[in-house]
């Protein structure tokens, strides 16, 4: 950005970042640029868009700048803000998880009606928990929850700790450190979003996901499905009579998935699609002894 004579307004600045953002190939680039602009002046998107006339001064340029050459190596902006709004709360995120996606509100969806008449005594098990946002917006939404969160990844607990502090979600919830562990089952509802891309499609992947997102969390195996094996085949060990297992899944998966979970003896398995009409998740239940 080489400033000229004149003043930098606002408006100069988003016009500036969102061209150089789209000659870069980046979706969104001029909702990138006001994201930038609002994080390093410390006000909200709205604010951005009615202040395009007024002047800023050196250090905010400066600032500016600071993020923006950041964002300009493909960092997300959710990393360079420090938090990605989820299920309509702020959830801190950094290099340690996964930016929380819109098409994750799905699994949660699926969850609460798997969960319905069973909301005042339901106890839940989130498996790759990555920043929580999975199991506290599900305690959040039905408080009466007991919910235990796991990740193999000790930073990924840090995370999930602090977001559950940050927003209120504290009684009755537990993180743990571990390889798939099931702290204190048996469980009304487990939900995953385990690491779903195929290992020689890492490489293939956006740039701001590819390199800077965890690779633990993004790798699964030669077909993508090698933890939501382990998942499925052990859920139902860990799962009370009627309880209910709901997955989020790759584009394409699902139809695999399905066959998995029926054949260890899941019943009422359904596929839901998520907003671009990818069947997202899969759900199914454990008979009722």
């Amino acid at each position: 950005m080489t400033e000229p004579a004149r003043d930098w307004t606002v408006r100069d600045v988003v016009a500036w970042m969102t061209d150089d953002l789209r000659k870069r190939g980046v979706e969104g680039a001029r909702l990138d640029a006001e994201l930038i602009v609002a994080q390093a002046l410390g006000i909200d998107r709205i604010k951005v868009i009615i202040s395009g006339e007024r002047s800023l001064s050196p250090v905010e340029l400066e600032t500016i700048r600071a993020l923006f050459r950041r964002r300009r190596t493909a960092e997300p902006v959710a990393y360079l803000r420090g938090e990605r709004e989820f299920y309509g709360r702020p959830f801190r995120v950094d290099r340690r998880v996964l930016v929380p996606r819109p098409d994750t509100e799905i699994l949660v969806e699926v969850a609460l009606r798997r969960l319905r008449g069973r909301d005042l005594s339901a106890r839940v098990l989130d498996l790759c928990t990555g920043s929580g946002c999975v199991a506290i917006t599900l305690k959040l939404e039905r408080p009466t929850l007991s919910v235990d969160a796991t990740d193999l990844s000790p930073d990924a607990i840090a995370v999930a700790r602090d977001n559950a502090h940050r927003l209120g979600a504290i009684w009755n919830v537990r993180f743990a450190v571990g390889d798939l562990l099931a702290p204190g089952g048996p469980y009304d509802l487990i939900t995953a979003n385990p690491p779903y891309i195929a290992t020689s499609e890492i490489a293939t992947l956006q740039a701001d996901i590819r390199d800077h997102e965890p690779r633990l969390a993004l790798d699964g195996g030669a077909d993508g499905l090698d933890l939501v094996r382990r998942i499925v085949a052990a859920a139902p060990g860990w799962l009370a009579p009627g309880g209910a297992l709901a997955m989020e899944l790759g584009a394409g998966q699902a139809e695999e998935v399905v066959r998995l979970f029926e054949a260890h003896g899941f019943t009422d398995v359904q596929k839901t699609r998520d907003y671009g009409g990818h069947d997202r998740v899969v759900s199914g239940c454990v008979a009722s002894r």
